[in-house]
């Protein structure tokens, strides 16, 4: 059985049990709601890995129900219409779909185009964790440079920005000044590059006397101490 969770929204129930019974013996499980109403509700309490959304259901439509749901969410989606033109495909593409098929359609087509969108989405999701490192309360985005903590944004200077991506880049691993001089294009050298060590552990440490994730490692320089299982020791001592 496959850990992917789909969400079903259709208002014709002879379908939604036939797309039910096909995605789980095809290894899916799967949740089915007869409206947008119903899904908004489940998806209130559940988080699903796709949708599977009919596009003309009575009240509101499928597209208008994505189209509200991408201002928060961007669980995946994939439309099921009747409707073979152009223009509409497009605009279900506009508001937020990553796939459509027109009915009737094939079964096996369509747990292709399930696997081909959720392999693309596990492989952003994955991109998107190699680019954020997290460490006690703290989560640092390498590429836009963010720090937050407990889910707040924390203001850091450019320098420290640079100083932070260039530890994060090497999470639980000792870098000596010559391998930070090297990460920072030598935009910071020698003694500075204490200093800057210095001025961004004030900002995260609770007592940057007693350092819990910028550590320092006698003789060798500074580890950044992530929650990553394979976290190394270091020390708490003063850098020579």
């Amino acid at each position: 059985m496959s850990d992917h969770h789909i969400l079903v929204i259709d208002d014709d129930e002879r379908l939604r049990l036939l797309l039910r019974r096909f995605l789980e013996e095809s290894g899916f499980r799967v949740t089915d709601v007869g409206s947008t109403a119903e899904a908004r509700s489940i998806l209130a309490g559940l988080a699903f890995d796709m949708l599977i959304i009919d596009i003309m259901m009575p009240g509101e439509t499928g597209l208008e129900f994505l189209q509200d749901l991408r201002k928060s969410n961007p669980v995946p989606a994939l439309f099921l219409t009747a409707l073979s033109e152009t223009e509409h495909r497009i605009t279900g593409l506009e508001f937020g779909a990553d796939d459509y098929m027109s009915k009737p359609f094939e079964p096996r087509e369509l747990v292709l185009r399930i696997k081909s969108i959720l392999g693309r989405s596990t492989s952003v999701a994955q991109a998107e964790d190699e680019t954020r490192i997290g460490f006690g309360p703290y989560l640092f985005d390498i590429d836009a440079g963010m720090l937050t903590r407990n889910g707040e944004r924390l203001h850091i200077t450019t320098a420290e920005q640079k100083l932070l991506g260039s530890f994060a880049a090497r999470p639980d691993e000792v870098l000596s000044r010559d391998d930070l001089a090297l990460a920072m294009d030598g935009s910071m050298q020698g003694r500075s590059i204490d200093v800057a060590v210095a001025r961004l552990r004030s900002k995260l440490e609770p007592d940057p006397r007693y350092p819990v994730y910028l550590q320092t490692v006698r003789n060798r320089g500074w580890l950044l101490r992530t929650d990553s299982p394979a976290a190394m020791s270091g020390s708490d001592d003063a850098a020579s």
